[in-house]
């Protein structure tokens, strides 16, 4: 479901899911940042390993996606973009990214909790974390193993989504 805040309008700009070619999530968004667009690429380190060396790497979270606010009559201006295929929507229609789900993926992204990728949920235990620094996001239980759970949050337009573990105390139920 897709939820905005009550104070948007149609003439507002909103937070739209770009598609972008794969390994042109990094150009692009600079290429929109220059031309004035609003972006956020949400970005995950990784070990790469070489046959001569290791190294940690900054990579998209979700490959062949970033995020960009704007408004829709701009959406001409945005596909022009190097690297940009599409705006994600349904059919032809570019649909808004829901802001509360975004502001859950930068607050799980901030705690640099280790994110890994994860396949997307469309059932399970929803919660909502009380305590700790992930305190007001919401997400799925996917497994509960000794003293830690893993927590997915869910950016449903994409069908993309993250897990991290966290301490078990730290939940609530959501209904």
């Amino acid at each position: 479901m897709n939820r905005l805040r009550s104070d948007d309008n149609v003439d507002a700009p909103h937070w739209f899911a770009i598609r972008t070619s794969l390994r042109w999530e990094f150009r692009a968004s600079s290429e929109l940042s220059c031309r004035g667009v609003e972006t956020y690429l949400p970005r995950s380190r990784a070990r790469h390993q070489w046959s001569d060396r290791s190294k940690i790497v900054d990579q998209p979270l979700f490959p062949g996606y970033l995020f960009s606010r704007f408004q829709i009559a701009d959406r001409v201006r945005i596909l022009q973009v190097p690297g940009v295929k599409q705006i994600v929507g349904v059919g032809n229609t570019p649909q808004p990214i829901s802001v509360l789900q975004l502001d859950d993926l930068k607050a799980l992204i901030a705690t640099n909790t280790g994110l890994v990728p994860w396949p997307y949920l469309s059932s399970g235990q929803r919660i909502k974390i009380d305590r700790g620094p992930l305190a007001g996001v919401n997400g799925f239980v996917v497994s509960a193993e000794e003293g830690a759970l893993r927590v997915v949050v869910s950016l449903d337009l994409l069908q993309r989504s993250v897990a991290a573990v966290i301490d078990r105390d730290s939940i609530g139920a959501v209904e």
